[in-house]
C-alpha cells in the first residue's frame, strides 16, 4: 500500500542525502518520480546534500496545490510513481494535507522529510501536521552530535556564535556560517537550554582565571 512517511532528525542528520538517495534507488529501477523542494540552502529549484549532492527540483511556494500538481503531471501523460518532498518543515499544514491526499486518492508513494522543532524548539507547522497525518515517522538513525559529544536534539540559530531566540522562525542558513552571519547549531537539550554554542564553550575554556592580587 503506499505511503506517506516523514522523515525527521535534527539538522546535519543526513535526510537530505537519504532523500537523493531514496530518488536514486527508484529511478535506476526505471522508476519516475516528482522531486519538491523550499528555501534549500543551494537556492532555488535545487534539493542538495551537504556531502556534495544535488539534483534539480521543483521549489514550493505558499500557493502550491501538490494534489493538482500531481494531477496535472498524470494528466498531461506523466508517470509518476513517487514524491519526494525536501524541506518538509516550510510546508503549511493544508499542504500536508494535499501530500496526504496524493498518498490516498492517487496512489503514490510520498516521502517527506524535514526537521521537527525551530531553534526555539517549537514545532514547525507543517512538522506537525506531517506527525499528525504519517503512516510512518522514521528518525533518522544518522546523529547528529553535540559540540560536548552528546546525541544533538535541538536547532540553535546563532548570529556571530552567539544563540538567539528570537526573530522569525524562517531564517535560512547553514551550519557553521562564519563571522555575524545568521548560521545554525546543532546541540543537545542540556546545551540548547544554556545556550551554550561551541564558540561560547571554546570562549569560556580560554577565559584565564582571575588571580588573587595582595
Amino acid at each position: 500500500m503506499p505511503e506517506l512517511v516523514f522523515f525527521s532528525g535534527t539538522m546535519d542528520c543526513g535526510k537530505s542525502t537519504l532523500a537523493l538517495q531514496i530518488q536514486h534507488n527508484r529511478s535506476a529501477r526505471g522508476l519516475q518520480g516528482m522531486i519538491y523542494t523550499r528555501d534549500d540552502r543551494e537556492g532555488e529549484g535545487k534539493l542538495s546534500s551537504r556531502l556534495g549532492l544535488a539534483t534539480e527540483a521543483i521549489e514550493v511556494a505558499d500557493d502550491l496545490d501538490f494534489y493538482t500538481h500531481v494531477v496535472q503531471a498524470l494528466t498531461a501523460g506523466g508517470r509518476v510513481d513517487y514524491v519526494i518532498a525536501d524541506e518538509a518543515q516550510f510546508l503549511t499544514p493544508p499542504q500536508i494535507d494535499q501530500l496526504a491526499r496524493v498518498v490516498d486518492d492517487l496512489e503514490v508513494d510520498v516521502f517527506a522529510f524535514g526537521i521537527t522543532t525551530d531553534f526555539r524548539s517549537k514545532l514547525f507547522p507543517g512538522s506537525q501536521r506531517l506527525v499528525e497525518l504519517a503512516d510512518r515517522v522514521e528518525v533518522l538513525q544518522v546523529e547528529a552530535l553535540c559540540w560536548c559529544g552528546a546525541r544533538a536534539t535541538h536547532n540553535a540559530r546563532t548570529v556571530g556564535g552567539q544563540m538567539v531566540v528570537e526573530g522569525a522562525q524562517v531564517v535560512v542558513g547553514d551550519v557553521n556560517r562564519p563571522g555575524s552571519e545568521v548560521g545554525y547549531e546543532v546541540l543537545c537539550r542540556r546545551h540548547h537550554r544554556r545556550r551554550m554554542t561551541a564558540a561560547r564553550a571554546r570562549a569560556a575554556a580560554l577565559s584565564p582565571e582571575v588571580l588573587p592580587v595582595d
